[in-house]
């Protein structure tokens, strides 16, 4: 199945997706949507990550550690330097330093965001967002279901997403010759806070969280068009709307034809529908229309990809209510553990604040990353296989598209596929190596004490010990 799945390329690089098995179910009848762009059609890519040789040979543990206790003393890694490296085929550990010992993983906790929510709610779920009648005639209200990759209209940041103006087509027509007069917005799916108290101060204004809410747009983007256009210069920062529900009730009040005003838009909460007429228009409570977020396969590669802060934090809350927990940091973090030990993977390893990578409260051992990255990769839960279709290659895309393009690390490029983390003094990697004997093996490298100042110095130094992976047979 892996062999497979590794062949799920970024769609947003424009290149084709082999949907095979149940992975075409997953996207839907018409698959994943492609960006639009004006640009001249891109040469096709070099193949990369082509699927492991079964018949290649094991590396032995004394190989895998020649090649890494070298460069694991490199001082821009800092004090504490946790290490795993297993065999995806077989699960056997090849090498591991501190690998049971908790570490801050930073956005590497995506990665058990992603196999958390894919296991809790599958590959094809999707998030409604609805509108319904409210107490009064003509009151609309737009219950958030939890997607942040609601659009406004058709130039929404993020591509074949969920669309407000679709919805207001359909609440005009359930309306008939009723007008509008209100929109309430209920955002109580998502309990509060809205920012985990974990996070380093700059980060609610910082431009890469926001405040999380069951209803937004764009992931709180201010301006999305201006936000994709400038994506790649700016890391992915963009200016968040501070009450985020709130933007999104103006914007559908505008496409109801409202003027938006505080008069106009408040936040409550939808009535019940009232039993022995529901479906009766305007009955307090009916439902004037739904629209539907992009699968969770989609949204899952959007994440790893792109290091989706608050795509992470919405899926997080979705494994909460799939386990019947507060859709809330704390809801989300508890589902999350339970999900890991459901999967016979080792609970007491975790301990998550949020599901963004962004606390720095949150410790993973390297171990349970590369175990969870083995079971992911082993046939045995197909539904799992989706976090590879978004996972960064090395000097080609996502965040390692800028590295591993010196010497030193040139036996990395395009052997490598892994997501990131960073925070001051927090570098994180893990994901899958193909050696040169085309052996498939998963790696977690998590360091929380490197000195300050050494951004670039301590990625090289990682971009080395993974490179050093696809480099030798290590036998």
């Amino acid at each position: 199945m892996l062999a497979v799945v590794l062949l799920l390329l970024v769609v947003g690089a424009g290149v084709a997706v082999v949907r095979p098995g149940p992975v075409a179910g997953w996207f839907g009848a018409d698959g994943p949507t492609a960006r639009p762009t004006t640009e001249a059609a891109e040469p096709d890519p070099a193949p990369v990550l082509a699927g492991p040789d079964a018949n290649a040979p094991e590396p032995t543990p004394d190989g895998v550690r020649a090649a890494l206790d070298p460069l694991l003393r490199a001082p821009e890694l800092g004090s504490r330097v946790n290490v795993s490296v297993a065999d995806v085929t077989t699960g056997r550990s090849l090498y591991a330093r501190g690998g049971d010992d908790a570490t801050v993983p930073a956005s590497v906790t995506k990665l058990a965001t992603a196999v958390t929510v894919l296991a809790a709610r599958g590959p094809d779920h999707r998030i409604p967002t609805r509108a319904v009648a409210g107490a009064t005639p003509g009151e609309v209200v737009l219950v958030g279901g939890g997607d942040p990759t609601l659009a406004v209209g058709a130039n929404g940041f993020y591509p074949g997403a969920a669309r407000l103006d679709d919805l207001a087509k359909q609440v005009r027509q359930a309306l008939g010759g009723t007008a509008p007069t209100k929109v309430i917005v209920d955002s109580s799916l998502f309990p509060g806070p809205v920012y985990e108290p974990g996070w380093d101060s700059d980060i609610p204004t910082g431009g890469f969280g926001a405040a999380i809410s069951a209803l937004m747009t764009d992931g709180a983007r201010r301006d999305p068009r201006d936000a994709r256009k400038n994506f790649e210069s700016a890391h992915g920062w963009a200016e968040r709307h501070p009450q985020p529900d709130l933007a999104a009730g103006r914007a559908f009040a505008g496409l109801l034809g409202l003027s938006g005003s505080a008069a106009e838009v408040a936040r409550g909460n939808a009535p019940s529908a009232e039993a022995g007429v529901t479906g009766a228009v305007g009955t307090p409570g009916t439902e004037l229309g739904q629209v539907e977020s992009l699968p969770l396969i989609r949204l899952v590669n959007i994440m790893i990809t792109d290091s989706d802060n608050v795509i992470a934090e919405a899926l997080a809350r979705q494994v909460a209510l799939a386990r019947e927990k507060p859709a809330s940091f704390v809801g989300g973090a508890a589902a999350m553990d339970i999900v890991i030990g459901e999967l016979g993977l080792a609970a007491d390893e975790l301990t998550l604040a949020d599901g963004s990578g962004l606390s720095r409260s949150n410790r993973i051992s390297p171990s349970l990353l590369t175990d969870l990255i083995a079971l992911a990769g082993n046939g045995t839960h197909p539904e799992l296989a989706a976090i590879f279709g978004g996972l960064p290659v090395a000097a080609w895309s996502g965040t390692l598209g800028g590295r591993y393009q010196v010497p030193a690390t040139a036996a990395g490029a395009g052997r490598v596929r892994a997501k990131t983390g960073t925070l001051t003094g927090v570098h994180a990697i893990a994901g899958l190596v193909t050696t040169a004997d085309g052996r498939l093996l998963t790696f977690a490298v998590l360091t929380d004490r490197a000195p300050a100042g050494s951004l670039d110095d301590t990625r090289r130094a990682l971009d080395r010990i993974t490179s050093a992976l696809a480099g030798c047979g290590c036998g």
